[in-house]
């Protein structure tokens, strides 16, 4: 009988996809194929918790085959990241000439990154405490043990580094291994790897032209080519988001939520209000708040369902150059960027959150002064090289609660609820690096605003080509 259901519930999902196909060939715009998949995706995912009991193993096997379009897609993307952010930050260099220098291009939008993620862990801190959020009030069983033991393993690793040690790990020393994300630096390390490529050109060009322009076209050439398979992957988004909102929605189990629905509603609004931040700064800039949504929407949507800031950097790239009328250079630099440091949910929010909750078991008052402005600190440091994929946020707590001589096992009391947190996070995190992005735009002078104000621009001008 279960073998029955579980091919019943994959056929279902092969309808959804056809249904996702149809609206393709009737060429119905990208956007809104993307939020058909979400709201198909959280439909099934919602029967599905409806029609079988908690932890159905029809459920798990379904979804083991619904992964082969949810996670394979999320698995293009992230075969396609490392070899987009080479060639896009070697072209962006090597192609500068008289427009803006590297230097200030980085500077712009680290800096923007690092003070978004001070103004977050504010936010997360009042939140906190209007909240009157406690470690203490929340009871764990088996598997919140479980897994606070694992962070207090982890934190060995994280201790035997000292802050120099680690901005040091950021620096390649084998770049052909961190292609293969061989460590969770190993993104920071291919951006400094491809920058070096891309200033080496700029000096050739003085030195050996001829030699400098071969390059240049071979280059050129490449990413011609990983563009065109970037397109070719962006096409398959509705279909991917549809098969990993139904994952999510189907496995979530309401019970372990409802356990933990403050804390789930205070990261929320957090999330929520350094959102609207973001368009308040992004408005200051003369930017229209309202058409921003409206062009990043699909964007976010995936970074939700995917909860992977790297995996959406092809998409992030896409999104600011295509509708947002940001310069290649500064959209690859401030995607990449975005995916490792200063990562307002998973490093701002999240650790701060965190620290505030566990204070009072250590006899810290959380709302002194002196407690308040050295998380603040601690939190921007610790916010480089954070891993843009899952488990990200939870290596930024290690670092920040364990820089604070607070208890990290306590952490563990919020793994029901963390793929759930995670998602809202991670949007936050894609939607930093694009504001990041945007105003860095302006800044430099770098922005097409007539692509910006295009109200009908729509990714299809990007995955149709």
């Amino acid at each position: 009988m279960s073998t029955f259901q579980i091919i019943l519930n994959v056929a279902v999902m092969l309808v959804l996809l056809g249904v996702l196909i149809w609206m393709q060939k009737k060429h119905i715009s990208f956007t809104k194929r993307v939020f058909a998949g979400l709201g198909l995706g959280v439909v099934f995912g919602v029967a599905l918790q409806l029609i079988y009991p908690s932890g159905s193993d029809v459920i798990a096997k379904s979804v083991d085959w619904f992964n082969l379009v949810g996670s394979g897609y999320v698995r293009l993307l992230q075969m396609v990241v490392i070899p987009l952010i080479m060639v896009s930050i070697i072209s962006a260099i090597m192609n500068l000439k008289g427009k803006q220098n590297l230097g200030k291009m980085s500077f712009s939008i680290i800096a923007i990154l690092l003070i978004t993620t001070a103004i977050a862990a504010s936010v997360s801190i009042v939140t906190s405490l209007s909240f009157d959020l406690k470690a203490i009030d929340i009871q764990g069983g088996e598997k919140e043990i479980a897994q606070g033991q694992k962070m207090e393993e982890r934190l060995v690793d994280v201790q035997d580094q000292t802050i120099p040690q680690q901005v040091l790990e950021f620096i390649p020393s084998n770049p052909f291994a961190d292609m293969t994300g061989a460590r969770r630096s190993s993104t920071l390390a291919v951006v400094i790897f491809s920058a070096f490529i891309g200033v080496a050109v700029l000096g050739l060009d003085r030195k050996k032209p001829e030699q400098a322009e071969t390059f240049r076209s071979m280059v050129n050439a490449v990413y011609a080519v990983v563009m065109r398979i970037v397109t070719l992957v962006l096409r398959l988004t509705p279909y991917g988001i549809l098969a990993l909102i139904t994952k999510v929605t189907a496995t979530t189990n309401p019970d372990e939520i409802l356990k933990l629905l403050k804390f789930v509603i205070a990261s929320y609004v957090a999330l929520i209000v350094m959102f609207i931040i973001h368009l308040i700064i992004i408005s200051l800039f003369g930017f229209n708040p309202v058409t921003y949504v409206k062009k990043v929407l699909p964007t976010l949507v995936f970074a939700f369902t995917s909860r992977s800031s790297a995996a959406t950097i092809p998409l992030n790239v896409e999104t600011q150059t295509k509708k947002l009328g940001v310069s290649d250079g500064i959209a690859n630099l401030s995607a990449t960027f975005g995916a490792t440091i200063g990562q307002n949910g998973c490093a701002g929010i999240y650790p701060a959150m965190l620290a505030v909750m566990i204070a009072p078991t250590m006899n810290i008052n959380p709302m002194s002064w002196d407690f308040i402005l050295t998380l603040i600190l601690v939190v921007v440091i610790s916010s480089f090289g954070v891993a843009g994929v899952g488990g990200g946020a939870t290596f930024a707590s290690l670092i920040v609660l364990s820089t604070m001589n607070l208890p990290v096992a306590l952490a563990g009391l919020l793994i029901s609820v963390e793929p759930l947190i995670d998602m809202g996070r991670t949007a936050l995190n894609v939607n930093d690096s694009m504001t990041a992005g945007l105003v860095s735009s302006k800044i430099l002078k770098e922005n097409d605003q007539n692509t910006y104000n295009d109200r009908g621009q729509d990714l299809d001008t990007a995955v149709q080509a």
